[in-house]
């Protein structure tokens, strides 16, 4: 619309119609403030709103020419800032978009869509948490509805319980409100309740197969609960409306690299480098990838910008002592040694600097410095997670009283006709990544990784379990019937499909703490085969004792803890190898690296496999490995790390101590 048209139009009405225009006719808002342009030259409101709707049409390089010096001028505005901001992320500049957005969130707090952009960007440079906290002010900014804000709030400001309260009373209601559901969802998660999240998600977009950022959310959530193909199905989705976006794209790189997919999520990871050069955590996120992979010299690489561009990033540091093979100079060390004396360090970077100091002076020599670190870095860890030794040896001698050999002879039959699986269990540190190695370099063999698939049914039957009068998930496996165990067989097969790249008949699942659930995997798939990686047990322990896990040995970071959960271990092993004799294939650590060809025939033979010579060459095997000993495994069997725990002896007189006639008998096993 023209004003010259509307000669009795005053500035103000052209300036609200065009504004109005923007939301539903872009370019028609393009078209009535490029006429008032024309009569009132370099007018500010007048050029936001053709920036703007040039954002809109999808032509951010036009958009920069009129934002850029708008935003010069008025460094004050917060929806100058706002636009400019999406200018420069819709073209790549993913760091200035940042900033931009920043700035115009300190003037005006209040924008849903300035959050949303930030929260956007912030995913995509892997840093979750200030992506969720941006998230949870888009929430809260954007609600209109009174009784839906005041949930937002409480939301925002972490008040689960009242924002659960609120947001249920609002959808007895409006049980179709996709905002309230949504945000439900988000209490669901932070909860751990990924079930009931996934279920409110699915019903979102039930209702609103649009809503982008429910989507979003389903497919995170769906990624945690390890349905990485559903997940994907997801993120191509919301791709297929917005091809360039980087935080979907990051989802999808870490959704990719869950099943073994390394070289696309390399690819995505360098694209979206370009776009945020400066972010720390995408180049960690990039160097772990690069790493499990096998290109090590680029993950130094990556791991080295990350500390170049944060020196205080723990975690970069222990990643690149978790490569075992970097010799940090001492300038490394000093740098490390400087970022523990700050007292503003937070724990989650205090511990991994702990452990990675402790690793530069182990290399150097310096053991009894190099353990001052480590028993901190595992002091600091032990606060953070939570571990019952008690609890684990109650767990333990329920499995012995429950399955029984009368009672594996009772369910003789049963299961899953299945062959094609391979489990490796043990403890982690154990040399478990080295028979995996070996196994995965036969024809016939395909490595995976430590598949979560088994903890996974564990979690669901343990969920079965709260609903019944069972008190564990082992009492709910011990009554389920003939078919239903399987069914449980058949969904593990079924499950871990997307994680096979072969035609290879067998594969390896490498998940160490399996061991707890021998008796879930012989019930379920009795032809499997099932291998224990057994490693001296002041070696093995002391090894996790030095690893700073990402996840899930909680039991490592204290050296009772650890004595106590090999002795479990021990003895649990002990009792299957009596109720089903032959069933496991034990490995020693030290007979396999003394003996080599010997051992590896031996495991070949149980496996049912015929010798390959390639076995005895597994470092020349270039598949992707993504445990702590990922590099070790890339060279030939060397005996130096054996005896390498005796450098500290003297100061593990408590892992002995909890080790008791487990430590003394070691090969073989005491009487329990």
């Amino acid at each position: 619309m023209s004003l010259v048209a509307e000669p009795t139009a005053t500035l103000d009405v052209a300036l609200a119609h065009a504004t109005r225009l923007l939301g539903s006719h872009a370019t028609m808002a393009a078209e009535q403030a490029s006429e008032i342009l024309k009569i009132f030259p370099g007018h500010p409101q007048a050029t936001l709103i053709l920036g703007t709707a040039e954002v809109n049409l999808r032509q951010p390089r036009r958009a920069l020419e009129l934002l850029t010096p708008l935003a010069r001028a008025n460094p004050n505005s917060a929806p100058v800032h706002l636009q400019l901001g999406l200018a420069l992320g819709a073209i790549g500049e993913g760091e200035s978009a940042i900033a931009a957005l920043r700035h115009s969130l300190k003037i005006q707090p209040e924008l849903p869509s300035a959050w949303l952009a930030l929260a956007d960007h912030l995913s995509a440079t892997d840093d979750q948490e200030g992506a969720q906290a941006a998230y949870s002010a888009h929430i809260r900014y954007s609600t209109r509805d009174p009784r839906l804000m005041t949930a937002a709030i409480a939301l925002h400001e972490n008040r689960i319980p009242e924002a659960e309260s609120l947001l249920r009373a609002h959808l007895k209601k409006a049980p179709t409100d996709v905002a309230a559901i949504r945000m439900l969802a988000e209490v669901a998660a932070r909860l751990s309740l990924h079930e009931d999240a996934e279920n409110l998600l699915a019903r979102c977009l039930e209702l609103a197969p649009s809503f982008h950022a429910a989507r979003q959310n389903y497919a995170l959530i769906l990624h945690r609960a390890n349905k990485p193909a559903e997940a994907l199905a997801q993120i191509d989705h919301l791709l297929g409306f917005d091809p360039a976006n980087a935080s979907y794209r990051n989802l999808k790189a870490v959704v990719l690299c869950r099943i073994g997919e390394y070289p696309a999520a390399i690819e995505i990871y360098a694209q979206i480098l370009e776009k945020y050069a400066r972010h720390p955590k995408i180049w960690l996120s990039y160097g772990h990838a690069l790493k499990t992979a096998g290109q090590q010299d680029r993950a130094v690489d990556a791991y080295r910008r990350c500390v170049q561009l944060e020196p205080g990033f723990g975690e970069a540091w222990w990643s690149l002592a978790n490569l075992k093979t970097v010799r940090f100079t001492d300038a490394d060390l000093q740098i490390m040694l400087a970022q523990l004396q700050r007292e503003d360090i937070d724990d989650e970077h205090r511990h991994n600097f702990e452990f990675a100091a402790g690793k530069a002076l182990e290399d150097a020599g310096e053991y009894a410095e190099s353990f001052r670190h480590y028993l901190a870095g595992n002091d600091l860890r032990r606060r953070l997670v939570l571990y019952n030794a008690d609890d684990t040896s109650v767990r333990m001698q329920r499995s012995k009283r429950l399955f029984t050999q009368a009672f594996f002879a009772e369910h003789a039959g049963v299961g899953s006709a299945t062959t094609d699986p391979i489990f490796i269990v043990g403890l982690p540190r154990s040399g478990s990544t080295l028979i995996e190695q070996i196994l995965a370099s036969h024809s016939s063999v395909e490595g995976t990784m430590e598949l979560p698939e088994i903890i996974s049914m564990t979690r669901a039957l343990r969920q079965q379990s709260a609903k019944t009068d069972s008190i564990s998930y082992h009492q709910v496996l011990a009554k389920l019937s003939a078919d239903e165990l399987r069914e449980l067989g058949e969904r593990y097969i079924d499950r871990t499909r997307v994680h096979r790249k072969t035609s290879a008949p067998y594969f390896i699942d490498k998940m160490p703490n399996n061991f707890a659930h021998l008796a879930l995997i012989h019930l379920s798939m009795p032809h499997a085969r099932i291998i224990d990686a057994r490693r001296h047990p002041l070696a093995c322990c002391f090894s996790g004792f030095k690893q700073n896990f990402a996840r899930g040995q909680n039991f490592s970071y204290g050296l009772q803890d650890l004595g106590r959960y090999y002795k479990d271990y021990v003895e649990l092993m002990a009792h299957y190898d009596a109720v089903l004799p032959g069933r496991v294939h034990r490995v020693i650590y030290e007979e396999l690296v003394e003996n080599t060809e010997t051992e590896v025939r031996r495991l070949l033979d149980y496996c049912g496999l015929a010798f390959e010579e390639q076995c005895l060459r597994f470092f020349e095997n270039e598949r992707p490995v993504r445990t702590a000993s990922s590099e070790q495994v890339r060279k030939p069997i060397y005996k130096s790390a054996v005896d390498h725990w005796k450098h500290y002896e003297p100061w593990l007189g408590p892992l002995k101590s909890a080790l008791g006639p487990v430590l003394e008998h070691y090969p073989a096993v005491p009487i329990f």
